[in-house]
């Protein structure tokens, strides 16, 4: 028997691959809190970011729609005000709602003030549109449009945040708090001293999959990465102990995840966007109180970003919205059977920033994420195909293996139900553009105002 009207603090870091926690076992990278988090949580092994960028991914974690859908598949841009999200619907269900940190939904500026209409329905609020300058970040408090500092480290200052509203809640009335950090999002060398002491560049063991030229740069930014890592595992203590200490654990579900990856030199590549596992797995640990659910399990049922709300929302008792694209987990949760094909859906609708520049100039994509392969067509055909259980490190594509046609044709006849499903058409990336009547600049990205 589960309670009603649990809590639920999500937390979720921007840029925190799956591979980078101790109890996923990265050699390198020393996040204790989590390792005991995942000892006690269901641990879900394969979560997937469907398209691995940041505000894409955001918008699909308000809405529980796929980006194509909510129109949120760039960064920089404004999630329609009157979308049915996260906030609206646990705030009409008799929920407190709060927001902590990283927005980047409003599409106004990243620095601009985010009127109370367009905050998608939490009422607490101490959150700014987008910044990486995690030791002098603003934010907005509230309906004061004077912008603010957060003291330090931002992602301290933020966890004191969420662990004193979480102190101020009655056990009467039911809350959502969501904290979103920055990191470990590049720029990865400015973590506070005390934890980049932690690694040096000559001392990290690098996944085999990233190349001799690139091995020097890559010891480099990971160091930089795990000591952000390393302090986010911290301040996630923090706020499980604050938790505890006010005797609302055992009626919080808590989870941690984020919203994509990043690829840190694996396959030659940077950041996010591409198909690859570094970029679109990502941690997701789910702690459900005592007789609510599955606990202390790993598993690989393939969730991704659409279906955290409906999850979260059939957790709590409270009817998913006829809006919501993506699948309640939440009788798997209580040991009902996975919802899922055993696939998740990837893409890219539209590269941009980062990725326009890049070795494989930005190719827009659709794919298949399951348990054991993963297969990648653009819009001229198959594009990539791994045995990821054979080779974990993606390191031989099989797209061109006569033996393997019949896997490619079933996959892309998955792929083709799971498009139509979504009315996805897979057209140009300006396509996509136009239809929702976006600007960009000359390197195909939507400009990031000030």
């Amino acid at each position: 028997m589960h309670m009603r009207n649990p809590n639920v603090v999500l937390v979720f870091a921007d840029q925190w691959r799956a591979q980078a926690t101790g109890y996923a076992g990265d050699p390198n990278v020393k996040t204790p809190r989590l390792d005991a988090l995942a000892q006690e949580s269901l641990n879900f092994s394969l979560a997937i970011s469907n398209c691995p960028v940041c505000s894409p991914y955001r918008g699909s974690l308000m809405t529980g729609q796929y980006p194509l859908t909510h129109g949120v598949f760039v960064n920089d841009v404004t999630l329609d005000p009157d979308a049915v999200t996260m906030g609206k619907v646990f705030a009409a269900a008799g929920y407190d709602t709060a927001y902590i940190g990283k927005w980047h939904l409003d599409g106004q500026g990243r620095s601009a003030y985010i009127p109370p209409e367009r905050r998608q329905g939490f009422s607490y609020w101490k959150a700014l549109e987008c910044t990486h300058d995690y030791n002098r970040s603003p934010y907005y408090a509230g309906n004061d449009n004077e912008k603010k500092q957060w003291e330090g480290y931002d992602p301290t200052a933020q966890t004191r945040d969420a662990a004193e509203y979480i102190r101020g809640r009655s056990k009467e009335k039911p809350f959502l708090l969501v904290l979103s950090w920055g990191p470990p999002h590049n720029p990865y060398e400015t973590a506070p001293q005390e934890y980049k002491d932690l690694y040096s560049p000559e001392s990290i063991i690098l996944r085999p999959n990233v190349p001799e030229t690139m091995a020097g740069e890559a010891r480099q930014w990971l160091a930089g990465y795990y000591a952000h890592c390393s302090a986010l595992d911290a301040c996630l203590g923090q706020l499980l102990d604050t938790l505890r200490e006010t005797g609302l654990e055992e009626n919080t579900l808590f989870l941690f995840t984020s919203d994509h990856g990043d690829m840190l030199g694996s396959q030659g590549e940077q950041r996010k966007q591409r198909p690859w596992d570094e970029s679109i797995r990502v941690p997701f640990l789910l702690r459900c109180p005592e007789g609510f659910g599955r606990q202390a399990e790993r598993n690989d049922a393939p969730i991704s970003a659409p279906d955290i709300l409906p999850t979260l929302l059939g957790l709590c008792g409270i009817a998913v919205p006829e809006t919501v694209e993506g699948l309640d987990f939440s009788g798997y949760v209580r040991g009902g059977q996975d919802p899922t094909d055993g696939a998740a859906l990837i893409m890219c609708p539209h590269p941009f920033g980062e990725w326009t520049t890049a070795r494989h100039l930005g190719r827009a994509y659709r794919g298949l994420r399951t348990r054991r392969h993963t297969y990648v067509r653009d819009i001229n055909g198959p594009w990539l195909l791994y045995d990821n259980i054979a080779d974990p490190y993606q390191q031989r594509n099989l797209v061109d293996d006569p033996e393997q046609m019949t896997l490619i044709k079933d996959m892309e006849n998955r792929l083709t139900r799971r498009r139509a499903l979504l009315a996805d058409e897979f057209l140009p990336g300006m396509a996509y553009i136009r239809r929702w009547g976006y600007e960009i600049d000359a390197s195909g990205t939507v400009p990031y105002l000030p």
